[in-house]
């Protein structure tokens, strides 16, 4: 099966008004693993389970985007300025998770969904570079992209947050660094 609309919300229970875990787009590939009342819980191909409904779905194998050139980056800068959304994916919503995983999988590479999974996906350094990524919290609840010089990359939902923004590492966020890492 495969998404069969632009954007489709998965939700953690069968039932509109649950909370969104992440989101399918259009031709990704999923498993249907259970149906229920119009409802159907799928996996996703990078293994993140939830609930969406029966009709955004299609038959077809699916698929996602080929490996390309790129940096992670500068996919990531892309974008800027899109406004936060817990589980979101586009440009129209994104959380900060969801800025990495799109980062990679809009170049081929599948990484999983979530900061924590992220985290332990990846390689701990001692150093980092521009491009590599930092956790905080633990377990890891928030990721960003390390841009050098103090500076950093991601999705931000705190109140006076735009979404993606580049900008200073915030005091409130250095205190509460976990781990430096590169996928």
């Amino acid at each position: 099966m495969r998404c069969a609309v632009e954007v489709a919300p998965l939700r953690a229970e069968p039932d509109d008004a649950a909370e969104q875990v992440t989101q399918a787009l259009r031709g990704e590939p999923l498993h249907v693993e259970e149906r229920r009342d119009g409802w159907a819980r799928v996996r996703t191909a990078y293994d993140y389970p939830g609930w969406l409904r029966d009709e955004v779905l299609e038959e077809g194998a699916g698929e996602l985007p080929a490996e390309a050139a790129g940096s992670p980056l500068d996919v990531a800068r892309s974008y800027l300025g899109a406004p936060y959304l817990w589980g979101g994916l586009t440009e129209r919503g994104i959380d900060c998770s969801g800025l990495v995983h799109m980062a990679y999988r809009r170049l081929g590479r599948l990484v999983p969904r979530d900061a924590a999974e992220q985290e332990g996906a990846a390689t701990e350094v001692a150093e980092l570079e521009p491009g590599d990524l930092v956790t905080y919290g633990e377990p890891a609840d928030h990721i960003a992209f390390w841009l050098g010089e103090g500076r950093i990359l991601h999705s931000t939902g705190r109140e006076d947050g735009i979404g993606v923004v580049e900008e200073p590492e915030p005091q409130d966020l250095r205190a509460r660094r976990h781990k430096l890492i590169r996928l």
